[in-house]
């Protein structure tokens, strides 16, 4: 799921989700929807800059390891 790839990400970079979403001024709780409704590749492709990776690492359909 894109959300639950972006927190792995995030965390393994020690961002959190929030501050991500203050940063590029996403409204709070947006990108934790994004398991269920998919966001516009724009937001996304925003989210991956910040994160320095590259977009597909979102979409890929590799089960996060915890």
């Amino acid at each position: 799921m894109i959300y639950d790839e972006i927190k792995r990400v995030a965390r393994d970079k020690g961002i959190s989700v929030y501050r991500i979403e203050r940063d590029l001024k996403i409204s709070n709780g947006t990108l934790s929807k994004w398991n269920s409704a998919s966001p516009s590749a724009i937001a996304l492709k925003k989210v991956a800059d910040y994160l320095d990776v590259d977009i597909n690492e979102f979409l890929s359909d590799k089960q996060a390891t915890h």
